[in-house]
Order: structure tokens, then sequence, then C-alpha cells
């Protein structure tokens, strides 16, 4: 919702916080990078996806 209205900051330091992330969170970060056309960090998170989640 805080990327929905702009909030990119304070999204990112929740996203950070969180000590158990899935695909789900992942995505939902992802949408809110494009949808406030910040490609290259949706990029950047999508590749750490993988590393992630196999920890």
């Amino acid at each position: 919702m805080l990327m929905k209205f702009g909030d990119v900051e304070s999204a990112e330091r929740i996203f950070r916080s969180m000590k158990t992330k899935n695909i789900i969170t992942y995505g939902a970060m992802m949408k809110g990078y494009v949808g406030n056309e910040m490609f290259e960090k949706a990029l950047d998170l999508f590749e750490q996806i993988h590393l992630s989640l196999t920890n």
C-alpha cells in the first residue's frame, strides 16, 4: 500500500525488517517498484529472489 502512494522508502524499510520473506513479498515489492517507474530496482530485486529463497 505504501508503494501505491509513492512512499518507497517506508516500504523498503519494512521489507528489509522482515525476518522471513517469500515469493509473495518479493512480488509485491517488485510490483511497487514498477508502479513507481523504478525498473532497475525491480530487476535487482528479481535477481536476488533465487539467492534469498534458497538459503
